[in-house]
């Protein structure tokens, strides 16, 4: 599970100065003729789109209708991956978690030139630490980065959000923002940003992939957290695990179409809700974990209100203020995040 992305505006790193008076600097290093640092605290500078390298990749609203998703047949490859990940780490150059919870990075690894062993051993690591992270992955362009997620199943089409202008992209997300971009970080609460993608589907994801290809440098900003609902379920108590298990949610797109019809943009499939046990267990891992966000969940079906949403609103904190939990990225031109969204 992870914050949605606020669409912050694109900073650039402040120039180095080779020639500066100390004086005209905030905070600045000198040695020999080594250049001078001017560094002045949270500056970023907004980043022009004039010339966009990605232009093919720009969002696009396409106003078309699609038929209501049916469930398909589904074998997750995780369960064929090797128990210590050797195809996939055989040419790695370094491997490190981030926590003992949730989350790995792993170099030297090409996400474009896979093997389906190595494929299958991703999937094993991933259904195991909820998000990897792989730097500098060049060589996955948007048909490469298909491919990968294709090979674990069927892609999903978003019924609301930006697609690529380029044709036949439309189970491609883009986020995108300029300067021009509203903040909206006012219109939802912190908590509420806490999300799993579209779990009111009636068969939501598995494995998903966010490539960066151009955003904020390093300290600009625009950093994405994940938090492991294995982590969260094992918070838990075992008198509310239990009862928890025995207790399903209804999860609505209704507010993401409402939002959509309001920004004057196009819903392309009638938004759904949808039953979920709130308690999963993982088909690679065998564990248990919460299946629940503060983005979806509407309520907790058969029992009180009252109850309900009090179930709701200490499920969230877990969620949301349980730093134990989470893993913070922050990203770099061509990272890739590989997460399971049926975990995170």
């Amino acid at each position: 599970m992870a914050p949605a992305l606020i669409e912050n505006i694109l900073p650039v790193a402040l120039p180095i100065h080779s020639k500066v008076s100390n004086r005209d600097l905030p905070w600045s290093t000198y040695a020999g003729n080594k250049k001078q640092i001017a560094y002045e605290p949270g500056r970023t500078i907004v980043e022009t789109q004039d010339s966009y390298e990605h232009e093919h990749l720009r969002p696009h609203f396409p106003s078309v209708h699609w038929e209501p998703l049916k469930e398909v047949p589904y074998h997750d490859k995780g369960i064929h991956g090797d128990r210590h990940f050797r195809n996939l780490l055989e040419s790695a150059t370094d491997v490190f978690d981030y926590n003992p919870k949730i989350g790995t990075e792993i170099h030297g690894v090409n996400l474009a030139t896979l093997t389906d062993a190595q494929k299958n051993d991703l999937a094993r690591l991933i259904s195991i630490r909820g998000v990897v992270f792989f730097r500098k992955q060049i060589d996955l362009n948007i048909d490469a980065q298909r491919q990968l997620g294709a090979y674990y199943g069927k892609l999903h089409k978003h019924a609301t959000t930006a697609v690529p202008r380029r044709a036949g992209l439309e189970d491609v997300h883009v986020v995108f923002t300029n300067g021009d971009a509203k903040d909206q970080r006012a219109v939802f609460s912190p908590t509420f940003l806490w999300h799993s993608d579209v779990t009111y589907e009636v068969q939501p994801p598995s494995y998903t992939s966010l490539k960066l290809i151009s955003g904020p440098p390093r300290g600009g900003g625009g950093d994405t957290l994940w938090s492991s609902q294995y982590a969260a379920y094992d918070l838990l108590s075992a008198p509310m695990q239990k009862y928890l298990e025995s207790l399903s949610a209804l999860h609505s797109a209704q507010m993401q179409a409402d939002g959509s019809h309001a920004a004057g943009r196009p819903v392309r499939r009638d938004p759904v809700t949808t039953k979920h046990p709130l308690i999963r267990t993982h088909p690679v891992t065998g564990w248990k974990s919460l299946f629940f966000n503060p983005g979806f969940v509407t309520s907790i079906v058969g029992i009180p209100k009252a109850e309900s949403d009090a179930i709701i609103a200490y499920l969230n904190e877990i969620i949301a203020t349980t730093q134990e939990i989470h893993v913070r990225y922050q990203w770099q031109k061509d990272d890739v995040a590989f997460w399971d969204n049926r975990i995170c």
